[in-house]
């Protein structure tokens, strides 16, 4: 009777221990999925599921594209969009003036038709023709420059210079500078045109101007029409 006694209470004592024991292992279960509930952000700040992680707020002036489109709120995503429509309108800004002052360069610099070389074909003719040699003084001490100013550096002298169009689409160029040398000081005269129908320009007149003596024409398609000999009758009369 009393070994029955104490078997039915031994099997009590086990029921009652795994009675108490369920709560315990539900309890961590729990705590386990709530600690897998939560995750932590590339930013640091602990977010539960299902909020939009933390971060600090987006601006036009601080954002650096590192917070993904789909985390930012409908102000930032504005203040994004605006901060890449500036940057591309400074970036278009750019590039426009890169074209413009690309053109200014081949146009008046570097194209065989620009200003600058007619002015450095003009000196040079000067400074080959012995009659302007004779005037001026040794080729290699003759130095050209523009209008004077109150810069005292020849160089920069700006160079007096026009372009006109007319009606008939006749491009003319008009020149004038200075040349100075061991003799004598004068200026150089040109004119140019280029026709509708021609690519490049040519010399209407190239002279230098020296006071005291006559002009020197290195160029003059006015004088060489009228040398030109007439024909009448199939015979040229000179």
């Amino acid at each position: 009777m009393s070994s029955t006694l104490k078997s039915s209470s031994t099997a009590l004592q086990i029921v009652l221990r795994r009675e108490t024991i369920k709560p315990r292992h539900g309890a961590r279960a729990i705590s386990s999925i709530r600690s897998y509930a939560t995750q932590q952000t590339s930013l640091g700040a602990t977010t539960t599921a299902g909020e939009r992680p933390k971060h600090k707020r987006v601006t036009v002036f601080n954002d650096d594209g590192r917070i993904p489109w789909g985390q930012l709120s409908r102000a930032e995503q504005v203040a994004r969009t605006t901060q890449q429509s500036f940057n591309l309108s400074l970036v278009v800004i750019g590039g426009l003036a890169t074209a413009a002052v690309g053109y200014f360069l081949w146009s008046d610099v570097f194209s065989p038709d620009s200003t600058t070389a007619h002015y450095n074909s003009a000196v040079n003719r000067v400074k080959d023709d012995p009659r302007c040699v004779e005037l001026l003084g040794d080729p290699k001490q003759i130095t050209a420059f523009g209008e004077p100013t109150w810069n005292r550096w020849r160089r920069n002298r700006p160079i007096a210079s026009r372009t006109e169009t007319d009606k008939l689409g006749t491009e003319r160029l008009y020149m004038h500078f200075n040349m100075s040398g061991p003799k004598n000081e004068g200026v150089v005269q040109l004119f140019m045109l280029r026709r509708h129908d021609e690519s490049t320009y040519h010399y209407g007149y190239l002279a230098l101007d020296v006071r005291g003596h006559s002009r020197i024409y290195l160029e003059n398609a006015g004088e060489q029409k009228k040398k030109t000999p007439g024909t009448f009758l199939g015979v040229r009369w000179t």
